[in-house]
């Protein structure tokens, strides 16, 4: 895995690995780049480590950005990771022409984020025409559970003329 990268290394489908984007459609990997293109997941720096239309999963070596004043992590950090796995996984699931992102969100925490890393595990629990909800779990490195988010992530015509 990259250590510098947001996502692992290019390899030929413009930042994503193949052997991640081996089977998915054009239309998907495409909405999975102009995602991973964006600040946020730039800022977090995050590692893809699995990518299907019906789960994602990622790591996140922490970073002193991501942790609050006694050395855990943020949660602002848990939930914008987890964010970005849903709309991973929703942008695998929009049909062309189309463009999306988080219509609502709520996290609970079990646990204080700690370790050298944080894993997540996102996976739809529907998919339909115009919305998709999915449940992201976060662990610590070692293993346990630290927060689970769920999201609803929307799916809109692209215009034509700029926002």
């Amino acid at each position: 895995m990259s250590k510098k990268s947001t996502v692992p290394a290019a390899k030929g489908r413009g930042g994503l690995e193949r052997r991640l984007t081996a089977g998915l459609d054009a239309v998907g990997i495409a909405n999975c780049q102009r995602i991973l293109r964006g600040g946020m997941a730039k800022s977090l720096g995050f590692t893809l480590t699995g990518l299907k239309p019906d789960r994602v999963t990622a790591q996140m070596k922490l970073m002193p950005r991501h942790l609050n004043f006694n050395g855990r992590v943020n949660g602002g950090a848990i939930m914008a990771f987890a964010d970005l796995l849903g709309a991973i996984g929703a942008g695998l699931n929009r049909p062309a022409g189309y463009r999306g992102g988080t219509l609502e969100s709520k996290t609970n925490f079990f646990s204080s984020g700690h370790g050298p890393y944080i894993t997540g595990l996102s996976i739809p629990l529907h998919i339909g025409r115009t919305t998709s909800v999915w449940q992201t779990t976060v662990h610590n490195s070692d293993g346990r559970t630290i927060a689970i988010v769920t999201q609803t992530q929307m799916a809109l015509p692209m215009r034509s003329e700029p926002d």
